[in-house]
């Protein structure tokens, strides 16, 4: 991985190397729907960032803070990608504790076995007004 000191990287790019996103293109969608801002605002994919830029990224539940430590333009080992970025303690503790609730909450799932039989079909159709 070829860091760049001083230099500035295109922001699909930098959440690319330092694997926020698997792909540019998932980066660039998170971008355009508003789910990652530079520095406060709301950025397009083309913004550059720097050493220093505050990065705020939403993915599903949970949102990193983090502060720009250096620029790639290429994706490397995750210990190079981690060294990228300097996370705040404030939000990965607030992260940690929601991921926490996520794990202890009850999940909805389906309790059925499979398909309905026609017993359940003409149950459903009875109560549908079929």
């Amino acid at each position: 991985m070829s860091e760049l000191s001083g230099e500035r990287v295109r922001l699909d790019r930098w959440l690319w190397a330092a694997r926020f996103f698997k792909t540019r293109a998932l980066a660039a969608a998170a971008i355009a729907a508003g789910r990652v801002e530079v520095n406060g605002a709301r950025a397009k994919r083309a913004k550059l960032v720097a050493a220093g830029d505050q990065l705020r990224v939403r993915r599903g539940p949970f949102e990193y803070r983090v502060v720009v430590r250096g620029v790639s333009e290429r994706r490397g080992p995750p210990a190079q990608a981690a060294a990228l970025f300097a996370e705040d303690a404030e939000g990965r503790r607030l992260r940690e504790r929601l991921a926490e609730q996520l794990r202890v909450a009850p999940s909805l799932r389906y309790e059925g076995k499979g398909r309905p039989t026609k017993k359940d079909r003409r149950e459903i159709e009875r109560l549908r007004g079929d």
